[in-house]
């Protein structure tokens, strides 16, 4: 064929430059202090990049955990039988044996429109390949193959949403203080790192933080997290709605068009309130947004979260009339005339200390005092991940009592269910993704499944 003789002729004339630069450097090498080896410079007939990785060559697929509007996440092993797959290891030098392969699914409702990445997706490679701490998600490794992206992480058997539904059931039990203290402790410790490197998560909720078997806190999820030093547009210009509406903070309820990382600090407020509970302590429900793609107030949000904090005082938060939804506030008593008479977070404290049966004593006033200043309304005067790591909660009053452990488990006898893998899709495909609506619908690219039960794995 007329290809193979010109990339002949092209290779020969290649080898023959090679071998002149060769000779020519061999004379001049010891003249020339700075001198390269010819033989050292990649030659054009091979590659200079490693060959590419296919996603069922390195993994087993045990199941299926999730969906989203991102795709899909499987649970996965090492390849059985691959001499070629090396094991992974965590930066902590431990090996890693399961994984979570997040496959970000390549095109919409089945119709093959490859327009690109999705804004999501590349945020959460470009971050999570830079970020490296004890309580985040480790990252193993991103393949890209058939045009799609296949992010693998290390694998968690919990989240927290799990266990706090596990300690609900009948009989409801309270989560322990000690774990309750390590949770906390931890998931605080992870956002200070991730502040200090100019990042806001803007996702946080306990499905999106996971819980190894070791009780390690891993937060998860960076899909709407973003660097926040020196942004070109105000925040609010790129995401316009950003985290789940029981943990949105009230600055993002009022409307505001630029916000810090106190944003996540109250998410953390709303998660320590719900650990507590063990039901969110402001569920309300979120207004959609109309056809013209405006954000409509949040009224019924608000509503909730006055009911036990009251309304925002401009004497408390001096910003409040700056606000652009701050003209709506007045609405909320019209149609919720509870936040006229709050509870109060302290009543609400109260309330659910005498209804959960603590065995092993409640946890002391120094845990409402630290959800209080978490749930501040004033982001200016909001605690700070590094401030609430020196809540007397965590260090004493005298702040000389040991920091909390780092396994959340540890001297519990109760051992959680882990995370229910389906094994309806037990091999990924590379191919399309349609019906991505249908809820646990397995890929189309799928083999037939194997068997229609969920198994605890």
């Amino acid at each position: 064929m007329p290809t193979l003789s010109v990339n002949a002729a092209v290779h020969a004339a290649l080898e023959e430059q090679a071998q002149e630069v060769k000779q020519s450097d061999h004379a001049s090498k010891t003249d020339n202090p700075n001198h390269v080896d010819a033989t050292s410079i990649p030659r054009m007939n091979g590659t200079p990049y490693a060959p590419q990785r296919h996603i069922n060559d390195f993994y087993d697929i045990v199941g299926f955990i999730s969906s989203g509007t991102y795709g899909r996440v499987y649970k996965a092993i090492n390849k059985r039988g691959n001499a070629n797959a090396s094991p992974a290891i965590h930066p902590s030098g431990r090996t890693i044996e399961a994984f979570a392969i997040k496959k970000f699914k390549p095109d919409k409702e089945g119709e093959l429109q490859y327009t690109g990445i999705s804004q999501s997706a590349i945020r959460e490679m470009a971050l999570c390949t830079e970020l490296s701490h004890p309580a985040l998600i480790h990252l193993v490794e991103i393949i890209l193959e058939s045009k799609c992206i296949f992010m693998v992480f290390e694998y968690a058997e919990h989240d927290l949403l799990q266990i706090i539904h596990h300690h609900s059931l009948l009989p409801r039990t309270p989560i322990p203080v000690s774990c309750l203290k390590s949770i906390m402790h931890q998931l605080l410790s992870g956002l200070l790192y991730l502040h200090q490197n100019w990042v806001i998560h803007r996702d946080l909720k306990p499905a999106n933080i996971m819980v190894t078997s070791g009780g390690a806190i891993k937060i998860g999820d960076l899909g709407l997290a973003r660097l926040f030093y020196k942004p070109l547009h105000a925040l609010f210009t790129g995401d316009k709605v950003v985290v789940t509406i029981w943990y949105r903070a009230p600055e993002l309820l009022l409307g505001s068009r630029h916000y810090t990382p106190a944003i996540d600090l109250w998410a953390v407020g709303c998660i320590f309130a719900e650990l507590l509970s063990l039901r969110p302590i402001f569920k309300g429900e979120e207004a959609k947004q109309d056809s013209k793609k405006t954000v409509p107030f949040q009224r019924n949000q608000m509503g909730k979260i006055a009911e036990v904090l009251g309304l925002p005082k401009k004497q408390e938060w001096p910003l409040l009339t700056a606000m652009p939804e701050y003209q709506n506030l007045q609405s909320v008593s019209m149609h919720n005339p509870a936040v006229n008479r709050p509870a109060t977070l302290e009543k609400w404290y109260r309330n659910v200390v005498s209804s959960n049966n603590y065995t092993a004593g409640p946890p002391d006033d120094t845990a409402v005092d630290l959800l209080r200043k978490l749930l501040e309304y004033d982001p200016l005067k909001r605690m700070t991940a590094e401030q609430a790591l020196q809540h007397p909660l965590f260090i004493g009053a005298d702040g000389n009592t040991a920091p909390p452990s780092w396994n959340c488990f540890e001297g519990l006898e109760q051992k959680y269910p882990a995370r229910k893998v389906s094994t309806e899709a037990h091999e990924i495909g590379n191919g399309t993704m349609s019906g991505m609506k249908r809820a646990g619908a397995p890929d189309d690219s799928l083999r037939p499944p194997m068997s229609k039960k969920m198994r605890e794995i």
